[in-house]
């Protein structure tokens, strides 16, 4: 990271899964992180206390980021509660799976809003002062879905190759200010969204779970193993240190070979 100093983080959709991981990952790192995710107040104090052997601050936000609104009440929520954010994680998204001449119009806009449209406005928002100060990290979370398609996922397909691309715009424009913008694809990620699916096959061919879990995951990657979340947490930890200074525009595949076919 810049030179010994501690970094205010953004972290976007970090309740659960790969943000929480990120989150924790950063925090252990001595940076202050802000989590962002649907919660009541009740259960953002409880996220935050479990941050609370980290020398950083904490703080929690449940703003709505489907709407502008939203997007610049987390970033006014963030600065009050641990400082302008130089390093800005859009990681929150949803998905929701139909073929496309069926596709409900209230999921597509859905799905839009929140995997490609709240990155555009958090980085809007929080751009100028990363210019100002000279410096900034913007990581997307996008997917191997942002490099290639699957069917049945139209608006998750388009949201993230959308991403993808305003990763590009992003590292272009800020290339003179000391900004990078990288997007990272994971693949199978071990989080408790695909522990239904590895059930379901295990129950329907009656085989063990592991073996349910390597025909899952095995179906689109070669590697036939899911990535755990902190292999993404520490991807991004490095993307914000100094070894990783001209990495920018990039998209990186994690995905045990799923892009590469």
């Amino acid at each position: 990271m810049q030179q010994d100093s501690s970094h205010a983080v953004l972290i976007t959709g970090s309740t659960s899964g790969i943000g929480l991981a990120i989150a924790h990952c950063f925090a252990r790192a001595g940076h202050h992180v802000m989590l962002h995710g649907l919660a009541t107040p009740e259960e953002g104090r409880a996220l935050c206390e479990a941050f609370s052997g980290y020398a950083g601050k904490v703080g929690f936000s449940s703003a709505n980021i489907a709407e502008e609104q939203g997007c610049v009440q987390l970033a006014a929520d963030t600065r009050e509660a641990i400082g302008n954010p130089s390093v800005l994680i859009n990681n929150a998204g949803i998905q929701f799976t139909a073929p496309a001449h069926e596709f409900p119009t209230d999921k597509w806009h859905q799905i839009l809003a929140i995997n490609l449209s709240a990155g555009f406005f958090l980085s809007r928002e929080l751009l100028p002062a990363m210019r100002a100060g000279n410096w900034g990290r913007i990581i997307n979370i996008a997917s191997v879905h942002g490099l290639v398609a699957s069917e049945n996922k139209a608006a998750y397909c388009a949201a993230k190759h959308g991403l993808v691309g305003l990763t590009k715009v992003l590292a272009l424009e800020n290339a003179d200010a000391g900004i990078t913008a990288n997007a990272i694809c994971p693949g199978w990620v071990e989080t408790p969204l695909i522990q239904p699916q590895i059930e379901s096959i295990a129950r329907e061919q009656q085989i063990d779970i592991e073996s349910a879990r390597a025909q899952l995951v095995g179906a689109k990657q070669p590697l036939a193993r899911a990535t755990g979340p902190e292999a993404i947490a520490e991807l991004a930890l490095y993307l914000c240190g100094s070894f990783a200074g001209t990495i920018t525009g990039a998209a990186l595949p994690v995905d045990g070979g799923w892009s590469a076919q």
